[in-house]
């Protein structure tokens, strides 16, 4: 098994250096077994997001289509397909893999997140501010 880094699944998800893209398809085609880290689909979506600026919907079709690979095994796939369930619908990836790598061994998820709050509380995630145990 081998494990791959993030801009491995960028060249091949955005195919955008034809030399780095081709070397990047051939590997996870010839690869028999590959693992990607919660970590590097995190760092993977925000390089998505924030330097090609790829609506949601794009991400999230990356995101499953790498996971998705035959040859891949994906570090707690069932965090990240729960995280990815919570991303199309609207939270944030980083925010949902984070309450879901949690999620399995804790009671409440505190954050100062206001806006992941407010989404999270719109999904029925039990999450709060930690002001709410003055209270």
């Amino acid at each position: 098994m081998i494990a791959v880094d993030t801009n491995i699944l960028v060249r091949y998800a955005v195919n955008d250096d034809p030399v780095q893209s081709q070397q990047a398809k051939a590997l996870l085609k010839k690869t028999e077994s590959i693992f990607v880290s919660k970590t590097t689909l995190l760092e993977f979506e925000w390089v998505l997001r924030s330097a090609y600026k790829l609506p949601r919907e794009s991400i999230l079709h990356s995101i499953l289509t790498i996971c998705g690979l035959p040859n891949f095994t994906v570090e707690s796939a069932w965090q990240v397909a729960q995280a990815c369930e919570l991303y199309s619908k609207g939270l944030d990836f980083a925010d949902a893999l984070h309450y879901y790598s949690a999620n399995t061994s804790v009671e409440k998820f505190y954050t100062f997140d206001e806006k992941f709050i407010r989404n999270g509380t719109l999904l029925n995630l039990q999450i709060s501010k930690p002001d709410s145990i003055l209270d």
